[in-house]
């Protein structure tokens, strides 16, 4: 079975697939502005040009995993993510509080999909 890997780097790659499955890395702003909802908007648009590369959407994510630098920042994330979350494909999901890269990140978001 093959293995395919977009935008490979030299500590990581952005997606993987094998099989019928993606696998997305933890991915963070481009442009961190200190705003949880505008990160988590341009992570999402991240997220659905991955899926799109590996040739799904995000009504095939099986789980995300969410982690905040600030669990305070919970229902600001939710409003965005519940507005772009497909009803009735939502994903297992957990959201976690957790220490980022840097001090610019406040959410980072990793999904697995299927193909």
């Amino acid at each position: 079975m093959s293995i395919k890997r977009l935008k490979p780097g030299p500590r990581m790659s952005q997606a993987v697939v094998h099989g019928n499955t993606v696998y997305l890395a933890g991915q963070v702003a481009a442009d961190p502005v200190p705003d949880v909802k505008k990160q988590t908007q341009q992570i999402l648009a991240e997220i659905d040009a991955l899926l799109a590369a590996a040739g799904t959407d995000k009504t095939k994510i099986l789980s995300a995993t969410i982690w905040l630098a600030d669990m305070r920042t919970f229902a600001d994330m939710n409003a965005v993510w519940d507005g772009w979350v497909p009803a009735g494909n939502t994903p297992a999901r957990a959201t976690v509080e957790a220490k980022l890269a840097g001090p610019q990140y406040l959410v980072e978001i990793a999904a697995i999909a299927a193909i």
